[in-house]
C-alpha cells in the first residue's frame, strides 16, 4: 500500500506537465496583448524629473506631447534591456521624434544617473515611483513603448527592448498623421 502512495506525487507532476504542454501548444507565441491600441492614452498625472528629484512640476501623460505625436517609453534604471535599447531611443531623438520617458518604479536619483551614463533620449521624463502609470498603461514589464498620435490615441505598442529597425520604423510610421483629403467645393 505504501508503494502506491509514493506514486501519487509522480502522477500529479505528470498530469501538470501534460497540462502545461497542452497549454503551450495552443498558445500563440506571436500574441501580445495590445489592449490600449486604438484607445486614448490614460490621463495620468505624474511629477516631472527635475535634476535628480521628482517635481515640483507635474504633467498629464495625455498632454505630454502637446498636441504632437509622441513615443512613450516606460523604462527603469535597474532594467538591463532598457540600457540596451537606449541607443535606439537616442537615434529616434536625433530623427526629431518626440520621446517621452516614464521612469517606472524607480528612484529619481537613479533615473538621473542612468540618463547621465547612457544618454538622455527623452523630451520629458515623468516619474512613476509607485507604478500607477504602469497599471494605467497595462504594462507587463519594462521596457514597453507606445506610439501616440497627435490626438492622444495609442496607435501602436511594442513590448520589450526596441532593437530591430523594422519595429522602430513601424512605431514612427504609426504616429504620422494620415493624409487628409482636401475639402471639395460643393455645387448648389
Amino acid at each position: 500500500m505504501n508503494r502506491w502512495l509514493s506514486l501519487i506525487p509522480l502522477a500529479v507532476v505528470a498530469a501538470l506537465a501534460a497540462l502545461f504542454i497542452g497549454w503551450s501548444l495552443k498558445r500563440d507565441p506571436a500574441f501580445k496583448p495590445d489592449a490600449l491600441v486604438g484607445q486614448p492614452i490614460p490621463e495620468t498625472v505624474l511629477p516631472m524629473l527635475d535634476g535628480d528629484t521628482a517635481g515640483p512640476g507635474y504633467l498629464d501623460l495625455k498632454t505630454a506631447g502637446v498636441g504632437r505625436p509622441m513615443i512613450v517609453n516606460v523604462f527603469a534604471s535597474w532594467c538591463t534591456p532598457c540600457q540596451v535599447e537606449n541607443p535606439t531611443l537616442l537615434a529616434l531623438k536625433a530623427r526629431g521624434v518626440a520621446v517621452v520617458g516614464v521612469a517606472y518604479k524607480d528612484d529619481p536619483a537613479n533615473t538621473r544617473k542612468f540618463l547621465d551614463e547612457f544618454g538622455d533620449p527623452f523630451a520629458k521624463v515623468l516619474v512613476d515611483r509607485e507604478g500607477r502609470a504602469g497599471l494605467d498603461l497595462g504594462i507587463s514589464g519594462v521596457p514597453e513603448t507606445f506610439a501616440v498620435d497627435a490626438l492622444g490615441k495609442v496607435v501602436a505598442k511594442h513590448s520589450g527592448p526596441l532593437l530591430d529597425q523594422a519595429d522602430v520604423d513601424a512605431l514612427v510610421v504609426a504616429i504620422q498623421a494620415p493624409p487628409r483629403p482636401l475639402p471639395t467645393a460643393t455645387r448648389r
